[in-house]
């Protein structure tokens, strides 16, 4: 760890705003696929191409820009990458043809990758060890204030002023937000060349095998279901379109209070964190088919549920770093690559199930996924416990074994 001293919470501050804009700019197409497909002359399930796209390239590309940037300050790596999504944002305002929007969603999958790798573990470096499970709290808030704040907003902006101006839009946030960036981070050199061996050797530990596992699962589990549930509240609850969205607010403000409730709980009792998610997770879908068919009943699990995922991202984070305590960067690569390719993998498995049966079957599917999460968690000896640098010094190119 350098020893320069820690720049504090506005650069924290400036992180935070970064992801939020990369994850509304990844879900931002969900509210204007229709408008977009439409405009283009596509179908809905090729206008779908903008979500799958990025989630599968930002998997892919994690390992490789953090691999590429390895010795490069952490600072201008961020900032290429905020470029990067602006650009992609202002291509996508302006494309005359489906194929550039694709282009464009390339550009966002390669920054969703590259971004989350590098900055979600900055933390520590950034406020210092005693604030550091408050400032990943901070972070990690991104994810569900981009799904209350950023998605809500960008298709109101859509519906008035059309979706082309709400990719504009995100497009002028992301520049400001990299102005914001360049003045209150300082220079962060890398702490640890994540070289290709580095990661190779990461994916040899037991211990990364069980955070693959549990993300994998519960990620599975969640967005298997969670992609699907406006399709449920449309057929089983009988929602009406305005009782859709009071649900969706609520669940993503549900969601925020779960992220700072484990973001004070997960460094201490990670294995508690996500063993609850996962089981509030799994309670929530499986009780929907039945509690569900009623206004009241889909708007608590929803609550619940919603409490219960905001815990996940800092949760598996927070496994992967207790995994590989020697290599921080290499466990956020493995973190956002495994989570991305389980986001995509999980919608389209649960397009399939749905396209077979019904909403009712994909909720109790992801449910029994998400119990599996918790007996896997129950069953890992020792896993999540705080691991202790050793005073040995690891092998060139593998990250120390912990103590």
């Amino acid at each position: 760890m350098p020893t320069t001293a820690t720049p504090g919470w506005p650069a924290v501050v400036s992180l935070t705003l970064g992801l939020f804009a990369v994850v509304t700019t990844e879900i931002l197409p969900i509210g204007l696929l229709t408008s977009i497909g439409a405009d283009f002359t596509v179908s809905d399930g090729t206008a779908g191409l903008m979500m799958t796209l990025p989630g599968f390239l930002a998997a892919a590309s994690a390992p490789l820009v953090t691999a590429a940037t390895a010795r490069t300050d952490r600072r201008p790596v961020l900032a290429a990458l905020l470029l990067t999504l602006t650009v992609a944002c202002l291509l996508a305002a302006a494309a005359t043809d489906f194929r550039l929007i694709l282009v464009s969603r390339a550009l966002v999958g390669i920054t969703i990758g590259g971004f989350w790798s590098v900055g979600s573990g900055l933390a520590e470096r950034l406020v210092g060890p005693s604030s550091a499970g408050r400032a990943t709290a901070v972070i990690f808030s991104a994810v569900p204030l981009g799904s209350v704040l950023g998605v809500p907003a960008g298709t109101f902006v859509g519906d008035l002023a059309g979706w082309r101006t709400a990719f504009a839009a995100m497009g002028a946030l992301t520049a400001a937000v990299l102005v914001m960036l360049l003045l209150t981070v300082p220079p962060l050199p890398p702490v640890q060349a994540t070289r290709p061996t580095v990661l190779k050797g990461a994916l040899g530990r037991r211990p990364v095998h069980l955070a693959l596992l549990l993300t994998f699962l519960v990620v599975l589990a969640h967005f298997g279901t969670y992609t699907y549930v406006t399709p449920f509240l449309e057929q089983v609850t009988h929602a009406d379109d305005a009782v859709i969205t009071v649900c969706l607010l609520l669940y993503g403000a549900a969601g925020i209070l779960g992220n700072f409730l484990a973001g004070a709980r997960v460094h201490r009792r990670p294995r508690l964190v996500l063993g609850l998610a996962a089981g509030l997770i799994a309670a929530a879908s499986l009780l929907l088919p039945a509690l569900g068919r009623s206004t009241a009943g889909a708007l608590a699990l929803l609550i619940v549920w919603g409490v219960a995922y905001g815990a996940v991202p800092v949760a598996s984070q927070t496994w992967f770093t207790r995994a590989l305590p020697h290599a921080p960067e290499a466990a956020s690569v493995l973190f956002t690559s495994s989570f991305q390719a389980t986001f995509s993998a999980g919608a389209l498995a649960g397009g399939a199930v749905l396209d077979r049966t019904s909403p009712a079957a994909v909720m109790t599917a992801g449910g029994c996924v998400a119990a599996l999460t918790v007996l896997a968690v129950t069953a890992a000896p020792g896993a999540g416990r705080p691991r202790r640098a050793t005073p040995t010094t690891p092998r060139q190119g593998e990250p120390a074994a912990p103590a």
